[in-house]
């Protein structure tokens, strides 16, 4: 995230809460849309599907792609998440009775814990659960510096990435957070593979098999590329690099190995444009999910236009896809539009915002300018950013003459009901 959108978040939730005090009382959350009523979705979650497997970290994509785009979400999703914690700071895949308390059998694991973290710092406040979700992070590291899915289990490329995520986003720096002397990246890096083609050509494996041997992994790749470049899941496109190519070191630098294996996807997805996968039983199925966050590794590691392949495919396929597999699909979407500096709102036609909102809770509302993810936006960058810290009339000067506004505007409506009683 960046210091422009952090900003903004803080100047919009004082906004809020001025607006508020101002305005007449009305329900403090608008009501669920129209498709997510449906009587088997917990109130505040977004999709209607069996949030068994999947609750958190779906409510968690949604929340962070809403921020990503300046919509403001609703507080009862919001709420709906972080009641899902246990009192120890982890989060599990979904409990239905969020006031019982976890015990031993609550299958609480790394990946939905750190996915909790980027949303939650994303939308704003929160700070206990975060700092207790993030001691629990660390309190689950592995020796080798990483983790794996379930507490104690061994580290894989994908859970660790993610939880590198969860670290950046909240500004602690993955190198500092260690165990017996190993960090996140220390164990990314024994997932790098060489750059012979019988050999992995680059790629990150998840783990390895159970034969101990490292096996290329796309899914495992594209998220070792933002571990091992310290991103988090909404990560922002590189300046435009030449075309990654493999190459060989004895102990590959984090740089090395995000080209590595930047090089091995945009050789995965050079000839039809998107990544494949084996489900369903056929080899040449496409892979959806994992085409959008190549989409972000490549554009995160070399620039936007390394990824204008499999973006295209994307926009002219995606669709029905993310329509039949609900809010995490269209988060993931707006992440490659949002590395891309692509218009989430007419991705292919398709309008990824307001499909997303439509499976959830109405959002509150939506920043002044909430194409934040557009080409022009992003070049803005740091310079802005600068002259934004630097400013004296930053945020809560702007907040201050809203709250002069608000109580003017209070008095205003005070003096007209007074002047209107008998």
């Amino acid at each position: 995230m960046n210091v422009r959108r952090r900003s903004s978040a803080a100047a919009l939730a004082a906004i809020a809460v001025i607006g508020a005090a101002a305005a007449p009382a009305v329900a403090a959350d608008p009501s669920p849309s129209a498709s997510a009523s449906t009587p088997s979705a917990p109130s505040g979650l977004y999709g209607s599907t069996d949030p068994q497997y999947d609750g958190v970290w779906r409510q968690s994509l949604a929340l962070l792609a809403q921020d990503t785009v300046g919509v403001i979400p609703s507080s009862k999703a919001v709420k709906w998440l972080t009641d899902q914690q246990c009192d120890n700071g982890a989060f599990a895949p979904f409990r239905a009775d969020p006031a019982k308390a976890c015990d031993a059998k609550t299958m609480v694991d790394t990946n939905n814990t750190a996915a909790a973290v980027q949303a939650l710092w994303a939308v704003g406040g929160h700070g206990d659960v975060l700092e207790d979700a993030l001691g629990w992070l660390k309190s689950v590291q592995n020796k080798d510096g990483g983790w794996g899915y379930s507490p104690g289990g061994p580290s894989d490329a994908n859970s660790t990435s993610v939880v590198i995520g969860a670290l950046t986003a909240t500004r602690t720096d993955p190198e500092q957070v260690g165990k017996d002397g190993k960090s996140p990246y220390d164990a990314l890096l024994t997932f790098a593979l060489p750059c012979a083609e019988d050999k992995g050509a680059g790629a990150f494996a998840f783990q390895p098999d159970k034969d101990g041997k490292l096996l290329a992994n796309a899914d495992a790749t594209a998220a070792g590329v933002l571990g091992v470049l310290g991103k988090d899941l909404v990560a922002e496109a590189e300046k435009e690099t030449d075309a990654a190519t493999c190459a060989d070191a004895k102990k590959p630098t984090r740089e090395q190995a995000a080209t590595n294996a930047a090089a091995y996807l945009a050789d995965a997805v050079a000839k039809d444009g998107h990544l494949k996968s084996a489900l369903g039983g056929s080899a040449d199925q496409p892979d959806y999910g994992n085409t959008a966050d190549a989409v972000v590794a490549l554009a995160a590691q070399g620039g936007a236009d390394k990824a204008a392949k499999p973006l295209a495919w994307l926009k002219k396929n995606a669709a029905k896809w993310a329509e039949e597999s609900g809010p995490a699909a269209y988060a993931q979407l707006i992440f490659a539009a949002h590395a891309t500096g692509t218009d989430p709102r007419d991705f292919g036609g398709t309008d990824l915002v307001e499909l997303l909102n439509a499976t959830g809770p109405a959002p509150q509302g939506a920043a002044a300018s909430d194409a934040a993810t557009t080409g022009d936006k992003a070049a803005d960058g740091a310079e802005d950013e600068q002259k934004d810290d630097d400013s004296p009339f930053g945020v809560w000067w702007f907040v201050g003459v809203c709250l002069v506004f608000g109580i003017g505007i209070g008095f205003l409506l005070s003096n007209r009901n007074k002047k209107q009683q008998p």
